[in-house]
């Protein structure tokens, strides 16, 4: 028998064989908001806080992976970028990506082999 079986015939009772079930069903819903919702709004988030933050001269990566430098943040959402010298793209400030910017911004680690 699975734990479900076990648990909605050990009521007893048959009104109590329903609260036991919304019991488990609030369980899942806690379950679901805990491991799938709220992990995805604090990412979102600190997407955000990230884009919030950018200024000129940071080098960044955008989501079709573009490599520039922010030349000028305008103030209709928009950042000019320069991908080459003397060559400027305008895109979103959303079209940032964050996870990938991170990525080539972090320090180089440096292992001695022993």
């Amino acid at each position: 028998m699975t734990l479900l079986n076990v648990m909605l015939m050990a009521g007893g009772d048959p009104k109590q064989g329903g609260s036991i079930q919304l019991v488990l069903m609030g369980g899942i819903i806690l379950v679901f908001w805990f491991f799938m919702i709220r992990p995805q709004a604090q990412k979102a988030k600190e997407q955000k806080k990230f884009i919030d933050e950018l200024q000129k001269g940071a080098k960044v990566v955008t989501n079709a992976g573009i490599h520039a430098t922010i030349y000028k943040i305008n103030e209709d959402g928009t950042l000019q970028i320069e991908v080459n010298p003397g060559s400027y793209l305008k895109i979103e400030k959303s079209a940032i990506s964050m996870d990938m910017t991170v990525a080539i911004n972090k320090p180089a680690t440096v292992t001695v082999a022993k």
